[in-house]
């Protein structure tokens, strides 16, 4: 068996089916990777740098990590001999013993996974969070019991290599263009994310965004359990908030479940996940003090919509995650007038001229960072001032001299990072230990 590509999830693959007894090969672009040794004393071939033909012809099944195109030819010989390729998402689920919930949508996945997993642990489930929020659901299986709950984060990359995979509770939160670089349209996009529905049955459930046309439409060929969600409060029957509350709908009047005092993230976008999250739990006959207890305390996660501190008044949040640009949009309505945006990175698809009427509302700068800076100057110069930075020290440093005591220096990209970052985990560190870095040498602390 031929595992293709050494990420996170390929190396849990790869190490999955050696402990099943398969003989297994590891290919890697790159010409080395930091676990290759340890995969090696665990019985596991190791290829580097690069896809050999004869490798992938030889192969009964193919595992690829959601990073590898499927596209390339390399494949085309093994689709000839009628091989079976699957994503490491598909191989976990066939040994996974529990339940299984699903989350997936263009943005609000990895805060609505963890309000569902915080939730039914509250309610005291046996809970696993994983999937694309970075534990591979492959490191769970030799945990998984008949009483585990498995919360999965689900990315496109991953249901578009699923051929049974089937949650008991699926949910899609929203739609707006991404990975466009990727995918090859945007009907193709929303193809494969309809994906988490595809094998449920009239004992599962699909947790749709009534908000959202597109998902929403999706609401009359599942074969599941419909339960709808509005943050507009556009569904008759369902979950919206009502006043002060979150509340269940029904044809009989409203159940208040969770008061909006107990919700402390940032943004209204933000509360549309705390919705998500309330419907599923609802669904698992989690009781409204156990959801109220969940979301109270919880702040979010790192790189969304993070608070960094403030210089001189000054605040800067990290929104690194912010990857397309509807979340990015999402993000700077969120701020009253007085905003810098820093904005830019790998462009990957959508209209950037998406942002203009929210940065003409609120913002009174962009700092244009990464390979897409020419395309965000397109876009929104006119509207606003923008100026370039060729680092995320300058983006900083050009950020703040811009904003006013009281303004805030936003990190919002709507691209991904893979122009000068790692991934959006390290740009979004390295965001905040350069608002480290300039608050000492503000306050005369450092260099």
């Amino acid at each position: 068996m031929v595992v293709v590509g050494a990420a996170r999830s390929g190396i849990a693959a790869a190490e999955l089916l050696a402990t099943r007894g398969a003989r297994v090969m590891l290919t890697e672009l790159r010409p080395t990777f930091a676990d290759q040794d340890r995969l090696r004393a665990a019985g596991i071939d190791v290829e580097v740098g690069g896809h050999r033909q004869e490798t992938l012809d030889t192969a009964d099944l193919i595992v690829v990590s959601p990073g590898v195109p499927l596209d390339m030819p390399v494949f085309d010989t093994a689709r000839h001999r009628g091989v079976e390729i699957i994503g490491e998402l598909e191989l976990a689920w066939r040994w996974i013993r529990g339940r299984v919930i699903a989350i997936t949508g263009t943005k609000g996945k990895s805060t609505t996974t963890t309000l569902v997993g915080r939730m039914l642990t509250a309610a005291g489930h046996r809970v696993l969070v994983g999937g694309n929020i970075g534990v591979p659901l492959s490191t769970q299986v030799d945990t998984s019991t008949l009483e585990t709950v498995h919360v999965v984060e689900v990315s496109s990359f991953q249901l578009e290599t699923t051929s049974t995979f089937r949650p008991w509770i699926a949910v899609w939160l929203n739609l707006a263009d991404d990975h466009l670089d990727r995918h090859p349209s945007v009907e193709a996009y929303v193809r494969t994310k309809a994906r988490v529905f595809a094998h449920q049955t009239a004992g599962d459930w699909a947790v749709l965004n009534a908000d959202d046309a597109v998902v929403s439409a999706q609401g009359a060929s599942v074969a599941s359990g419909r339960v709808y969600f509005s943050l507009s409060g556009r569904t008759a029957t369902g979950f919206v908030v009502d006043g002060e509350w979150i509340v269940r709908r029904t044809a009989t009047g409203a159940e208040r479940l969770v008061p909006l005092a107990a919700v402390e993230l940032t943004g209204r976008h933000m509360l549309n996940n705390v919705l998500a999250a309330t419907a599923v739990a609802s669904i698992a006959d989690v009781t409204p003090q156990a959801m109220t207890d969940a979301v109270r305390g919880f702040r979010g996660l790192p790189h969304v919509m993070e608070p960094v501190g403030a210089i001189r008044g000054v605040r800067f949040v990290n929104d690194s995650k912010a990857t397309n640009v509807e979340a990015a949009q999402r993000s700077i309505e969120s701020f009253p007038p007085g905003l810098v945006a820093i904005i830019g990175g790998h462009f990957k698809g959508g209209d950037l001229r998406q942002l203009r009427e929210p940065l003409a509302a609120g913002a009174v700068a962009v700092v244009a960072i990464g390979t897409s800076a020419p395309l965000v100057h397109e876009a929104i110069g006119g509207v606003v001032p923008v100026v370039d930075a060729a680092s995320m020290r300058e983006a900083v440093e050009r950020g703040y001299e811009a904003a006013a005591p009281g303004g805030v220096v936003l990190l919002a990209p709507a691209c991904a990072s893979f122009d000068w970052f790692r991934d959006y985990a390290d740009r979004g560190d390295t965001f905040k230990a350069e608002v480290a870095r300039l608050r000492l040498a503000v306050e005369g602390k450092g260099p």
